[in-house]
């Protein structure tokens, strides 16, 4: 029997333009962790290449909205017409298997995932500063003017809210964020919280 033999849950969040993607590449490619990326689940069709199960779990819309009506959804969003979200059944399969599941996710899906993962840690990926956000939203060469100042609107919008998040780790270097990020989570697996009980058996089982 190990202490921390159940999986932990991680939501990763931060305003558009900020790095989440890029921090997450980095932290994946790192030793020390059993880190798997959750799949989520839409409505649209696949593009050329993408695989069922692979990219994301490619449902009709019924199906979605039976899922969401039976509880099934750890959290959804609709977006252009079509629904995405997170299945929570196999979040809870592979947390069972003992591995640490990765969401990265936008924050109001994280606030959804808070209210039914009260044990989920929640990490909050911050600017530098709002500067930096915009010239790295102006880096992308994909957004107009109007687009990158909406995003910066919401980006000030989404930091206020990033006082419900267990930890606030700011990407001013993609490997130091990502190095900061595997430090939670070897902590958190420590935690008295997450293996008192564990503990407590083991020392009943040596009796």
């Amino acid at each position: 029997m190990k202490l921390d033999e159940k999986g932990l849950l991680i939501v990763l969040s931060g305003p558009s333009g900020v790095g989440k993607g890029t921090v997450r590449e980095a932290l994946f490619k790192m030793e020390g962790h059993d880190l798997v990326y959750s799949v989520s689940m839409t409505t649209r069709s696949p593009r050329d290449g993408e695989v069922n199960g692979r990219e994301y779990y490619f449902v009709t819309r019924d199906e979605f909205i039976d899922n969401i009506n039976n509880g099934k959804m750890l959290e959804y969003t609709e977006f252009c017409g079509n629904f995405y979200g997170t299945p929570l059944d196999e979040v809870n399969k592979l947390i069972n298997e003992g591995k640490e599941v990765l969401l990265e996710i936008e924050v109001n899906g994280a606030m959804q995932v808070k209210e039914k993962m009260k044990d989920a840690i929640f990490i909050f990926i911050a600017p530098p500063s709002f500067d930096a956000l915009k010239n790295r939203l102006i880096r992308r060469g994909t957004e107009t003017n109007k687009s990158i100042d909406d995003r910066i609107l919401k980006a000030e919008r989404e930091i206020g809210l990033a006082i419900n998040y267990d930890y606030i780790v700011v990407n001013d270097e993609v490997k130091n964020a990502a190095d900061k990020i595997l430090a939670i989570i070897r902590a958190e697996h420590a935690k008295t919280k997450r293996t008192i009980e564990k503990y407590n058996e083991l020392l009943e089982i040596k009796k």
